[in-house]
Protein backbone atom coordinates (compact mmCIF):
# COMPACT_ATOMS: atom_id res chain seq x y z
CA UNK A 1 0.00 0.00 0.00
CA UNK A 2 1.16 3.53 -0.79
CA UNK A 3 1.64 5.86 2.16
CA UNK A 4 1.87 9.63 2.25
CA UNK A 5 0.56 12.36 4.55
CA UNK A 6 -2.81 12.63 2.78
CA UNK A 7 -3.50 8.89 2.56
CA UNK A 8 -2.37 8.23 6.12
CA UNK A 9 -4.72 10.95 7.38
CA UNK A 10 -7.61 9.39 5.46
CA UNK A 11 -6.82 5.88 6.72
CA UNK A 12 -6.68 7.14 10.29
CA UNK A 13 -9.82 9.28 10.24
CA UNK A 14 -11.69 9.46 13.51
CA UNK A 15 -14.85 11.44 14.14
CA UNK A 16 -14.19 14.00 16.88
CA UNK A 17 -17.00 14.82 19.28
CA UNK A 18 -15.08 16.82 21.88
CA UNK A 19 -13.27 20.01 20.90
CA UNK A 20 -11.17 22.60 22.70
CA UNK A 21 -12.85 25.89 23.52
CA UNK A 22 -11.58 27.80 20.49
CA UNK A 23 -12.86 28.78 17.07
CA UNK A 24 -11.31 28.86 13.61
CA UNK A 25 -9.32 31.93 12.65
CA UNK A 26 -9.84 34.00 9.51
CA UNK A 27 -7.11 32.22 7.56
CA UNK A 28 -8.52 28.79 8.38
CA UNK A 29 -12.04 29.85 7.41
CA UNK A 30 -10.90 31.37 4.11
CA UNK A 31 -8.97 28.19 3.33
CA UNK A 32 -12.02 25.98 3.90
CA UNK A 33 -14.21 28.31 1.81
CA UNK A 34 -11.70 28.17 -1.06
CA UNK A 35 -11.47 24.37 -0.88
CA UNK A 36 -15.27 24.21 -0.94
CA UNK A 37 -15.40 26.44 -4.02
CA UNK A 38 -12.77 24.46 -5.96
CA UNK A 39 -14.59 21.12 -5.63
CA UNK A 40 -15.54 19.35 -8.88
CA UNK A 41 -19.09 20.21 -9.93
CA UNK A 42 -21.55 18.46 -12.24
CA UNK A 43 -21.85 20.32 -15.58
CA UNK A 44 -20.21 23.36 -13.88
CA UNK A 45 -23.57 24.22 -12.29
CA UNK A 46 -22.01 24.79 -8.82
CA UNK A 47 -25.22 23.71 -7.09
CA UNK A 48 -23.94 23.77 -3.49
CA UNK A 49 -23.57 26.36 -0.74
CA UNK A 50 -21.93 26.42 2.68
CA UNK A 51 -23.33 28.16 5.76
CA UNK A 52 -21.11 28.97 8.75
CA UNK A 53 -23.46 29.18 11.72
CA UNK A 54 -22.40 32.01 14.03
CA UNK A 55 -25.52 33.10 15.96
CA UNK A 56 -25.55 31.48 19.47
CA UNK A 57 -29.33 31.10 19.54
CA UNK A 58 -29.34 29.46 16.12
CA UNK A 59 -26.60 27.07 17.26
CA UNK A 60 -28.69 26.22 20.32
CA UNK A 61 -31.75 25.46 18.20
CA UNK A 62 -29.74 23.31 15.78
CA UNK A 63 -28.23 21.45 18.74
CA UNK A 64 -31.73 20.72 20.05
CA UNK A 65 -32.91 19.49 16.64
CA UNK A 66 -29.85 17.27 16.24
CA UNK A 67 -30.10 16.08 19.87
CA UNK A 68 -26.31 15.98 20.17
CA UNK A 69 -24.68 18.08 22.89
CA UNK A 70 -21.49 18.83 20.94
CA UNK A 71 -23.33 20.40 17.98
CA UNK A 72 -22.71 24.14 17.91
CA UNK A 73 -20.71 23.99 21.15
CA UNK A 74 -16.91 24.32 21.03
CA UNK A 75 -15.45 24.83 17.58
CA UNK A 76 -17.34 25.88 14.46
CA UNK A 77 -20.57 24.61 12.91
CA UNK A 78 -21.12 24.40 9.16
CA UNK A 79 -24.16 23.32 7.16
CA UNK A 80 -23.72 22.03 3.60
CA UNK A 81 -26.68 22.91 1.41
CA UNK A 82 -28.02 21.71 -1.94
CA UNK A 83 -28.59 25.04 -3.67
CA UNK A 84 -30.69 25.33 -6.83
CA UNK A 85 -32.12 28.69 -5.76
CA UNK A 86 -29.13 30.63 -7.03
CA UNK A 87 -29.29 29.20 -10.54
CA UNK A 88 -33.07 29.60 -10.64
CA UNK A 89 -32.60 33.28 -9.82
CA UNK A 90 -29.98 33.64 -12.56
CA UNK A 91 -32.43 32.21 -15.10
CA UNK A 92 -35.34 34.29 -13.78
CA UNK A 93 -33.44 37.57 -13.75
CA UNK A 94 -32.16 36.94 -17.28
CA UNK A 95 -35.64 36.32 -18.65
CA UNK A 96 -35.73 32.50 -18.65
CA UNK A 97 -38.20 30.09 -17.01
CA UNK A 98 -37.09 27.54 -14.40
CA UNK A 99 -36.41 24.85 -16.99
CA UNK A 100 -35.34 21.58 -15.32
CA UNK A 101 -34.44 23.13 -11.96
CA UNK A 102 -37.27 21.31 -10.16
CA UNK A 103 -36.44 17.81 -11.46
CA UNK A 104 -35.02 14.87 -9.52
CA UNK A 105 -32.20 14.65 -12.04
CA UNK A 106 -30.95 18.15 -11.25
CA UNK A 107 -31.46 17.60 -7.52
CA UNK A 108 -29.20 14.54 -7.65
CA UNK A 109 -26.57 16.52 -9.50
CA UNK A 110 -26.75 19.17 -6.77
CA UNK A 111 -26.53 16.44 -4.12
CA UNK A 112 -23.37 15.13 -5.80
CA UNK A 113 -21.88 18.64 -5.81
CA UNK A 114 -22.67 19.08 -2.12
CA UNK A 115 -21.30 15.72 -0.98
CA UNK A 116 -18.10 16.12 -3.00
CA UNK A 117 -17.61 19.55 -1.44
CA UNK A 118 -18.23 18.10 2.00
CA UNK A 119 -15.48 15.51 1.66
CA UNK A 120 -13.10 18.04 0.13
CA UNK A 121 -13.57 20.32 3.14
CA UNK A 122 -13.26 17.36 5.52
CA UNK A 123 -9.88 16.43 4.03
CA UNK A 124 -8.73 20.05 4.31
CA UNK A 125 -9.85 20.17 7.95
CA UNK A 126 -7.75 17.17 8.90
CA UNK A 127 -4.78 18.41 6.86
CA UNK A 128 -4.70 21.44 9.19
CA UNK A 129 -4.56 19.14 12.24
CA UNK A 130 -8.16 19.95 13.08
CA UNK A 131 -10.95 17.45 13.65
CA UNK A 132 -14.58 17.14 12.61
CA UNK A 133 -17.69 15.07 13.01
CA UNK A 134 -20.34 14.64 10.27
CA UNK A 135 -23.87 15.62 11.33
CA UNK A 136 -26.47 13.62 9.43
CA UNK A 137 -28.85 14.57 12.22
CA UNK A 138 -29.51 17.91 10.51
CA UNK A 139 -32.27 15.96 8.73
CA UNK A 140 -33.81 14.38 11.82
CA UNK A 141 -36.46 17.12 11.87
CA UNK A 142 -36.39 18.51 8.32
CA UNK A 143 -39.24 21.02 8.55
CA UNK A 144 -37.93 22.63 11.74
CA UNK A 145 -34.38 22.70 10.39
CA UNK A 146 -35.52 24.51 7.24
CA UNK A 147 -37.24 27.11 9.41
CA UNK A 148 -34.26 27.49 11.71
CA UNK A 149 -31.86 28.01 8.81
CA UNK A 150 -34.35 30.32 7.06
CA UNK A 151 -33.62 28.64 3.74
CA UNK A 152 -35.40 29.70 0.52
CA UNK A 153 -37.18 27.34 -1.85
CA UNK A 154 -34.93 25.13 -3.99
CA UNK A 155 -32.40 24.64 -1.19
CA UNK A 156 -31.99 21.78 1.27
CA UNK A 157 -29.50 21.02 4.08
CA UNK A 158 -27.65 17.78 3.40
CA UNK A 159 -25.05 17.46 6.15
CA UNK A 160 -23.62 19.41 9.02
CA UNK A 161 -19.99 19.49 10.12
CA UNK A 162 -18.70 20.40 13.55
CA UNK A 163 -15.04 21.47 13.24
CA UNK A 164 -12.43 22.35 15.81
CA UNK A 165 -9.24 21.53 17.64
CA UNK A 166 -9.60 17.93 18.91
CA UNK A 167 -9.81 17.43 22.65
CA UNK A 168 -9.96 13.64 22.50
CA UNK A 169 -8.20 10.71 20.81
CA UNK A 170 -10.88 8.12 20.04
CA UNK A 171 -10.06 4.65 18.80
CA UNK A 172 -10.10 3.89 15.10
CA UNK A 173 -13.49 2.32 14.33
CA UNK A 174 -13.07 -0.99 12.46
CA UNK A 175 -14.59 -1.07 8.96
CA UNK A 176 -15.94 -4.01 7.00
CA UNK A 177 -13.24 -6.17 5.38
CA UNK A 178 -12.58 -5.00 1.82
CA UNK A 179 -13.85 -8.30 0.35
CA UNK A 180 -17.39 -7.17 1.27
CA UNK A 181 -17.20 -3.63 -0.10
CA UNK A 182 -14.66 -3.44 -2.96
CA UNK A 183 -15.13 -5.59 -6.06
CA UNK A 184 -13.07 -6.27 -9.19
CA UNK A 185 -15.07 -6.18 -12.41
CA UNK A 186 -18.58 -6.71 -11.04
CA UNK A 187 -20.62 -6.75 -7.85
CA UNK A 188 -20.30 -10.02 -5.91
CA UNK A 189 -23.83 -11.18 -5.03
CA UNK A 190 -22.60 -14.39 -3.37
CA UNK A 191 -22.89 -13.06 0.19
CA UNK A 192 -23.05 -15.20 3.34
CA UNK A 193 -23.65 -13.46 6.69
CA UNK A 194 -21.67 -16.23 8.43
CA UNK A 195 -18.53 -14.77 6.89
CA UNK A 196 -18.96 -11.71 9.12
CA UNK A 197 -18.43 -13.63 12.36
CA UNK A 198 -14.83 -12.52 12.80
CA UNK A 199 -15.71 -8.91 11.99
CA UNK A 200 -18.56 -9.02 14.51
CA UNK A 201 -16.05 -10.00 17.20
CA UNK A 202 -13.77 -7.11 16.25
CA UNK A 203 -16.66 -4.60 16.41
CA UNK A 204 -17.85 -5.94 19.76
CA UNK A 205 -14.33 -5.59 21.17
CA UNK A 206 -14.12 -2.03 19.82
CA UNK A 207 -17.29 -0.96 21.63
CA UNK A 208 -16.25 -2.78 24.79
CA UNK A 209 -12.91 -0.95 24.89
CA UNK A 210 -14.42 2.42 23.96
CA UNK A 211 -17.03 2.49 26.71
CA UNK A 212 -17.58 -0.32 29.17
CA UNK A 213 -20.96 1.19 30.12
CA UNK A 214 -22.24 1.16 26.52
CA UNK A 215 -24.50 -1.56 25.21
CA UNK A 216 -22.15 -3.82 23.23
CA UNK A 217 -23.26 -4.51 19.67
CA UNK A 218 -21.79 -6.56 16.89
CA UNK A 219 -22.13 -5.14 13.39
CA UNK A 220 -24.82 -7.62 12.31
CA UNK A 221 -26.78 -6.95 15.51
CA UNK A 222 -26.77 -3.23 14.71
CA UNK A 223 -28.05 -3.92 11.18
CA UNK A 224 -30.85 -6.15 12.49
CA UNK A 225 -31.66 -3.76 15.33
CA UNK A 226 -34.00 -0.84 15.77
CA UNK A 227 -32.23 1.55 13.38
CA UNK A 228 -33.55 -0.32 10.34
CA UNK A 229 -36.72 -1.78 11.84
CA UNK A 230 -40.05 -0.43 10.63
CA UNK A 231 -40.99 2.62 12.69
CA UNK A 232 -42.00 6.18 11.91
CA UNK A 233 -39.58 9.09 12.30
CA UNK A 234 -39.59 12.72 11.19
CA UNK A 235 -37.14 11.69 8.48
CA UNK A 236 -40.08 10.01 6.75
CA UNK A 237 -41.16 13.57 5.92
CA UNK A 238 -38.11 14.12 3.70
CA UNK A 239 -39.87 13.47 0.36
CA UNK A 240 -42.69 15.83 1.34
CA UNK A 241 -40.26 18.49 2.53
CA UNK A 242 -38.26 18.23 -0.68
CA UNK A 243 -41.46 18.83 -2.63
CA UNK A 244 -42.33 21.80 -0.40
CA UNK A 245 -38.92 23.20 -1.25
CA UNK A 246 -39.92 22.78 -4.93
CA UNK A 247 -37.32 20.04 -5.39
CA UNK A 248 -37.86 16.69 -7.14
CA UNK A 249 -41.34 17.72 -8.27
CA UNK A 250 -41.33 14.98 -10.93
CA UNK A 251 -40.75 12.34 -8.24
CA UNK A 252 -44.08 10.85 -7.18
Amino acid sequence: MIHNKTIDAQLNHRSIRKFKDTTLNKEQLETLYSVFAQTPTSMFMQNASLIHIIDPEEKKKIRELCNQKYVGAEGDLFIFVVDLYRNQQIRKQLGKDDGRVHTTDIFFQAMEDTLLAYQNVANAVESMDLGYVPLGTVNDHPLEMLKTLDLPKLTFPVLGMQVGVPDQKPQLKPRLPLQFTCFEGKYDKDFDVKELRDYDKVVTTYYDLRDSNRRIDSFTKQITGAKLDNHETDRDELPEELHQQELCLDWK
